[in-house]
């Protein structure tokens, strides 16, 4: 397999597909199966894309909502990267420099005066 590979987190979906639209509604189904979640945490894990997932959540989210992996998980090919151009020779700023890159010139100190 060539490649990177990342994965897109479908929860809300297959929480909306069985009529679950409010992310509370798997506080009491998760602590059925002895998963005890916040309400924040529950709902960073519908909202957002899990990058640690504890596997016994992963179970009770797949027997909670009767689905498989594949429906939760979908594999796909990683986005590449861009590689930013170069900028120009004796510090010229090309057109795709935001003003993020721009840097304050260094302050030089020479001698104090009494």
């Amino acid at each position: 397999m060539n490649g990177k590979l990342d994965y897109r987190w479908h929860l809300r979906k297959v929480m909306a597909d069985r009529g679950m639209f409010s992310t509370t509604d798997l506080l009491a189904p998760l602590a059925e199966r002895g998963i005890t979640l916040s309400t924040s945490q529950v709902y960073r894990l519908v909202v957002e894309r899990p990058e640690r997932l504890s596997l016994k959540i992963l179970m009770a989210l797949l027997d909670t909502l009767d689905c498989t992996m594949d429906d939760l998980i979908e594999p796909i090919a990683a986005a590449i990267p861009s590689t930013r151009p170069k900028k120009a020779a004796a510090g010229g700023i090309t057109t795709t420099d935001s003003i993020g890159d721009l840097r304050p010139e260094r302050a030089r100190i020479t001698g104090t005066t009494p």
